[in-house]
């Protein structure tokens, strides 16, 4: 794993979520006049995006019991699917637009005018800050559906800004916008070291532009997928020209930020787990009862074994739970150094998979990268090749054998190993309609299908938030996405 230092946050923590003017203001020592750098900006949208994909805290981010990976103990209003009480959906919202996106917009503004830069080195740093944009946009579409966009970020001239439909609008032009910028890795530099900071800028791939290409291209792969069922046609053409342009191959590609052991630089699941002292959330017996059927190698790494060797039960999903009499959150996840993961080998592989079936030319049958898919998941949380190779050969996991239609067996093996990476685990159920979700005893609602808007816009922007729930169904947590038609 790549060894990274993280600079001191002060910096980062001012730099988030405020204007140019905002920044020169607070950034002022009159002894010591400090500049905030587009090095600084790039960095602290990273770790603003990879926190709150991470996290598991409740005000924040409940991705996790969406895809009821976890259940909680005695608080249990968040697994029952009440957004609404902790302004769940307000915060998301906030952090993706306010500390990611502007943090974005202001660092690739910082880049276009500093007159010290080569135009390679200009370049190369502008496609970077367009991948995550990128992607962070995808996400705020994925979670929201129609989202202010073409206007988003122009508060000036915008200050209630539309909404876009997300369908025929935004995935084309996050394509397109992707197009724009791929070729730029294979000639340019991207952010490097900053003696401002004193570390390189780039805490994922820290400056290697032919990893990010392949970032670039998997993250078109995602978008491209995400549409095999309402636009076949542009869904092909973005899958296969990704593909031939490079897109994971190992999970020595990973899109991965390494956390370090002191605060404020931790993983925010130790935050969550470990430094608050808190016993919230145990296994839920969505996951657990799936992997114990299956005999699942990863169970030791997911879970601990505090039942004992080989025993693990997972909490009733949405109910009250007993914290000692149920299994644990892994080791790994107490780790205050665990790896936040955007997007790994893994992901791509059952993307190829479903790809595959799908008729498009990516190179291989749906089985190998069924196969690679779950490989690349129980090797990435410590198992072996060995492992893999004989939990592959078990009948009911094999992909000739599997019991179900592709959708059931790509889902269900998809949705195990994004564990720990709630938001994408709750993606997989939406897309792929495996496996089966339990409904919370508590309230017996189903599983949102996306978060609703925030109150804020509801108070602030009514007339633009009214025109897009009508747009797409009613502001609801049962309404479908644009690409949820299955």
């Amino acid at each position: 794993m790549k060894k990274i230092i993280i600079p001191i946050l002060s910096l980062i923590l001012l730099s988030s979520c405020m204007s140019d003017d905002r920044y020169d203001e607070l950034n002022q020592d009159p002894k010591n006049p400090k500049v905030v750098t587009e090095d600084v900006l790039f960095t602290a949208a990273t770790k603003s995006l990879v926190d709150q994909m991470s996290s598991t805290n409740v005000n924040n981010n409940v991705f996790k019991l969406l895809a009821q990976y976890f259940t909680q103990v005695t608080y249990i209003d968040e697994s029952n699917y009440d957004f609404n009480t902790r302004s769940i959906t307000d915060s998301h919202w906030s952090e993706m637009y306010r500390d990611v996106l502007f943090d974005l917009k202001d660092a690739k503004s910082k880049v276009i005018s500093n007159v010290e830069l080569t135009p390679s080195e200009k370049n190369g740093r502008l496609a970077q800050i367009e991948v995550l944009a990128i992607y962070t946009w995808q996400q705020l579409v994925d979670t929201f559906g129609d989202i202010p966009y073409t206007q988003a970020l122009d508060i000036a001239q915008y200050p209630l800004p539309k909404y876009d439909d997300a369908g025929s609008i935004i995935y084309p032009d996050l394509i397109n916008r992707l197009d724009a910028i791929i070729s730029d890795f294979d000639t340019t530099t991207g952010f490097g070291y900053n003696p401002i900071i004193g570390d390189v800028a780039d805490r994922l791939y820290d400056g290697d532009m032919a990893s990010w290409k392949k970032f670039a291209n998997s993250l078109k792969l995602r978008i491209g997928i995400r549409l095999s069922d309402i636009n076949p046609t542009l869904s092909q053409s973005t899958v296969e020209s990704a593909v031939s342009a490079g897109v994971f191959t190992s999970n020595a590609d990973n899109a991965t930020f390494n956390y370090l052991s002191a605060t404020p630089n931790t993983n925010p699941l130790w935050v969550d787990l470990v430094q608050s002292g808190r016993k919230d959330f145990v296994g839920a017996n969505t996951i657990v009862d799936i992997m114990n059927t299956l005999d699942d190698p990863r169970r030791n790494n997911y879970f601990k074994e505090n039942l004992g060797v080989g025993i693990f039960q997972g909490g009733i999903y949405g109910d009250s739970n007993s914290f000692t009499g149920n299994s644990q959150l892994g080791a790994l996840l107490h780790e205050a150094t665990f790896a936040g993961v955007l997007m790994d080998y893994s992901e791509v592989s059952f993307y190829l998979a479903e790809a595959a079936e799908q008729n498009f030319n990516v190179g291989g049958p749906a089985a190998t990268f069924y196969a690679n898919g779950i490989s690349a998941s129980i090797e990435y949380w410590g198992g072996t090749a060995a492992d893999a190779a004989t939990y592959l050969a078990t009948p009911s996991v094999a992909y000739a054998t599997a019991t179900g239609t592709w959708r059931e067996k790509i889902g269900t093996q998809f949705w195990l190993a994004m564990y720990n990476r709630g938001f994408e685990g709750w993606t997989v159920w939406r897309k792929f309609d495996a496996p089966t979700m339990n409904i919370p005893v508590e309230e017996g609602l189903p599983v949102p299908l996306r978060y609703t808007y925030p109150v804020d816009e509801q108070n602030l922007n009514q007339t633009n938030w009214s025109a897009a729930s009508a747009a797409i169904g009613g502001d609801t947590q049962i309404t479908k996405l644009f690409w949820d038609i299955n």
